[in-house]
Parts: C-alpha cells; sequence; structure tokens
C-alpha cells in the first residue's frame, strides 16, 4: 500500500522548534520532487516547501529562513525542521510528492500557543 505517514507535530510555545518527517511507503521518493503543505481551520491548503529530487529547495515568505525541508532517499524520508515558531504556523501539517500521487496522509497537528 502506498502511503504518507507524517509524525512529529505537537504543542509548542512561540519562539519553540519542531522536526516533522513524513516516511513514505510503497512506492520510492528518490526521483520525485517532495513539498510540505499545511491547513490552518477555516483556510485552504497551502505549500510550505519544496525540495527537488537533487536537494534544491524553495519556501514560502512566510517560512523562509525559520524552516529547513530536507529528505534522506535511503530511508525514504522527507523532514521539516522548524524554528522561531510563531502563532500564525499553527495548522495541520501534510506531505506530498510533486506531482502528487493522487491522496493525502492524515497530517500531523502543529500547535504554536503561550
Amino acid at each position: 500500500q502506498v502511503q504518507f505517514v507524517e509524525s512529529g507535530g505537537g504543542l509548542v510555545q512561540p519562539g519553540g522548534s519542531l522536526r516533522l518527517s513524513c516516511a513514505a511507503s510503497g512506492r520510492s521518493i528518490s526521483i520525485y520532487a517532495m513539498g510540505w503543505y499545511r491547513q490552518a481551520p477555516g483556510k485552504r491548503r497551502e505549500s510550505v516547501a519544496v525540495i527537488s529530487s537533487d536537494g534544491n529547495t524553495n519556501y514560502a515568505n512566510s517560512v523562509k529562513g525559520r524552516f529547513t525541508i530536507s529528505r534522506d532517499n535511503a530511508k525514504n524520508t522527507m523532514y521539516l525542521q522548524m524554528n522561531s515558531l510563531k502563532p500564525e504556523d499553527t495548522a495541520v501539517y501534510f506531505c506530498n510528492a510533486i506531482p502528487g500521487w493522487g491522496f493525502w496522509g492524515q497530517g500531523t497537528q502543529v500547535t504554536v500557543s503561550s
């Protein structure tokens, strides 16, 4: 079964850090660009960060300089290191290949609050 499993979310105070993981199974991610997305309550899902198959990265302006996307093809896993978190980063975070594989995982909840 092909699927993504996101993990690593939680409750953190403003200024804190979290590291998200996206483990893919059933298909290799190595030849795909991959992306992290997030969806806050009442808002549309938005792209947060993208990493190409050869490691080039791109970030949404709102997270540039605070978030770092990376990948480990040997582990079929992608990561998102999130530093200096803000309340507006609160959302459910999802991962997917680019182009998408036609489904989404369950996501991982990130809540930034004091």
